[in-house]
């Protein structure tokens, strides 16, 4: 496509989830708003990690499940652009394709959700507790080995359907879906990050396009925000050193003060039986070398015994 076409129209791929929709909306009102006059597509589709939910993430290939099909669109031509939730996107993409731009990011902490319960605390002993994460599971079971956590995979409706119907004393989702879906009052606790350490990338949303796309690029480029692709960049460089996947009970979350960064990242084992966590500050500037040299540390704490030790296990 020509760079004048690309002036006057713009598809954007995106899964056919609620949450997706409203992202791939908000990235076409910002597009409009900058770019007065282009007119702006949605290519919804679904892919196969949303077809997929009788198991869980980690045992169906990972997050990656749902980038594939949006980005066959991109390389057949059918759409210019991808809005995928960051945290879906894994460290290394494919070849071919370029993650440009970060939205500034919304609130990257987990929500507990529950119709008697107030606090993660308050919980009873044995309560049941339902999240299709195992970086979730691990941080929950490691405060309170005594809850019941079991899998629970679905778009927002049907998680919150499937505890209205009691089959969950509690929920935890991210809490930055729940806001974009206007449903942050079903929210009882926004769970501080010392609680619950975010996921990678959790509450940013990204855009993805064809490597080397410089029209799209330059299109694109007001979009990004500054502040929160150096905490996604440091949070993913973390990630990335230590093989983070669906499979590894892994988080990170990146902070700003001005020009400082301040990165906390943790590893645990499946059960939270173990849970190493650490952080580490220094200049933006040097996002990527933040979360390298925090993963080092944590390596060197003993993360390498337990990534193995799952692998070997998956």
């Amino acid at each position: 496509m020509s760079s004048t076409r690309r002036l006057e129209r713009i598809r954007i791929a995106t899964r056919e989830s609620a949450l997706a929709l409203w992202q791939a909306r908000s990235v076409a009102g910002e597009l409009a708003r900058h770019h007065p006059g282009l007119a702006v597509e949605l290519v919804p589709m679904t892919t196969r990690g949303d077809r997929l939910l009788d198991r869980p993430l980690a045992a169906i290939g990972g997050k990656g499940l749902f980038l594939k099909e949006l980005e066959q669109a991109l390389s057949a031509g059918t759409a210019d652009i991808a809005v995928h939730s960051m945290k879906d996107v894994p460290t290394d993409l494919p070849p071919g394709f370029a993650v440009p731009v970060v939205l500034a990011r919304h609130d990257p902490r987990d929500a507990l959700v529950s119709p008697r319960h107030a606090r993660l605390d308050e919980l009873p002993e044995g309560a049941r507790v339902g999240t299709s994460s195992l970086r979730r599971r691990a941080q929950l079971l490691h405060r309170r080995p005594d809850l019941d956590v079991v899998s629970l995979r679905g778009n927002v409706n049907t998680r919150l359907d499937k505890l209205e119907r009691g089959d969950f004393d509690a929920i935890i989702l991210a809490a930055a879906g729940l806001d974009r879906l206007e449903l942050g009052a079903r929210i009882r606790e926004r769970i501080a990050p010392a609680v619950s350490l975010p996921a990678v990338a959790q509450g940013a949303i990204a855009i993805e396009i064809r490597a080397g796309d410089r029209d799209c690029e330059a299109l694109l480029e007001p979009l990004n925000d500054a502040p929160t692709a150096a905490c996604v960049t440091a949070e993913r460089a973390f990630s990335a050193r230590l093989g983070g996947s669906c499979q590894v009970p892994l988080a990170a979350y990146a902070e700003l003060e001005g020009e400082r960064l301040m990165l906390s990242g943790l590893v645990a084992t499946p059960d939270g039986g173990r849970l190493l966590r650490d952080s580490i500050e220094g200049p933006m500037a040097r996002a990527a070398d933040l979360g390298h040299d925090l993963a080092r540390r944590l390596t060197e704490r003993g993360a390498g015994e337990i990534l193995s030790a799952i692998a070997e296990n998956t």
